[in-house]
């Protein structure tokens, strides 16, 4: 028994490395202390963490969902729990900006003082008998060296800093920000989010993943991406002129983009612009690629309605 014991605390001390670095160091950019207090509270059922951190963390990003709603949509029966990839999917469904966050107790707290509750995947026991569970960071402080959560039945529990990282460890520093469109997290690079708008895309209401995108741009206005996305998205919630406006922001950065003057033409002939249209189209033929063949068929409609 005692070796069992020095085993787990050796495990236990080698694994607060971000909470030492943290206290010893400090965050420049960090507040000492920050909590979302107004962050709701849905208290967790046996196995059912998932669905009620998810509502917790959609309801602050105005949302209107409880947990009995998000069951069908993230809970495995046969995995007694909610996987991270159907927590991100379905934050998505329901409207938010969904994304996982650097693995780094900093980017935690950064996200907290920007705002953003995050989910967090915690193991509470060892890993050789893992206790999932999903709690949502809403707070800290660094004088204290605690961080407060939603978690379990308890409402505001607070936690020291290297318990709780220890634990976060066991979980690969796994937690994700659920964001409502308009807003972008404070520390996923630029890659990151397009990424993640680009998963919103596939999932989201085309208005909403719109301004999402338009957020996005004005952080990286010249991401090819993000544009592309932007006039997609836009022409989807049938908004033909904004989507004219996103393709041609975006020839003009990206001049050597078959694809974007492709739709710029094909939205400005609906739009009856036939000039410009044709215009548009031509440039894309003479870039060639393996959008010549679609560029071609796009000019020979526009060709055809002119005459």
């Amino acid at each position: 028994m005692p070796g069992i014991w020095l085993v787990l605390s050796l495990l236990l001390a080698g694994c607060a490395t971000q909470t030492r670095q943290l206290m010893q160091q400090g965050a420049a950019n960090l507040p000492r202390r920050a909590e979302i207090a107004a962050t709701p509270f849905f208290a967790q059922e046996r196995y059912q963490c998932g669905p009620a951190a998810l509502a917790m963390t959609l309801r602050a990003a105005g949302i209107d969902v409880k947990p009995d709603a998000l069951v069908p949509q993230v809970y495995v029966p046969q995995r007694e729990g909610s996987l991270p990839p159907e927590m991100l999917a379905a934050a998505r469904r329901n409207g938010a900006l969904s994304m996982t966050i650097p693995h780094r107790l900093d980017a935690l707290l950064a996200e907290i003082a920007a705002g953003h509750p995050v989910i967090v995947l915690q193991n509470l026991s060892l890993q050789i008998f893992p206790l999932w569970h999903y709690a949502v960071a809403i707070g800290y402080d660094l004088d204290s060296g605690d961080i407060i959560l939603r978690s379990g039945t308890t409402e505001r529990l607070t936690m020291a800093l290297s318990t709780f990282e220890h634990t976060w460890s066991r979980g690969d520093y796994w937690g994700m920000v659920a964001l409502p469109p308009g807003q972008l997290p404070e520390t996923v690079d630029e890659s990151g989010v397009a990424d993640a708008l680009v998963a919103f895309e596939k999932a989201g209401n085309p208005q909403r993943v719109h301004t999402a995108y338009e957020a996005a741009l004005r952080r990286w206005p010249g991401n090819l991406t993000m544009l592309l996305g932007a006039g997609n998205t836009a022409y989807a919630a049938g908004q033909r002129e904004a989507a004219a406006a996103a393709f041609r922001r975006t020839v003009q950065v990206h001049p050597d983009n078959a694809p974007a003057y492709n739709n710029l033409a094909s939205v400005l002939a609906e739009l009856g612009r036939l000039d410009e249209a044709r215009e548009a189209a031509q440039k894309a033929v003479e870039l060639g690629g393996p959008w010549r063949d679609a560029a071609l068929a796009t000019l020979q409609s526009i060709e055809a309605r002119r005459r």
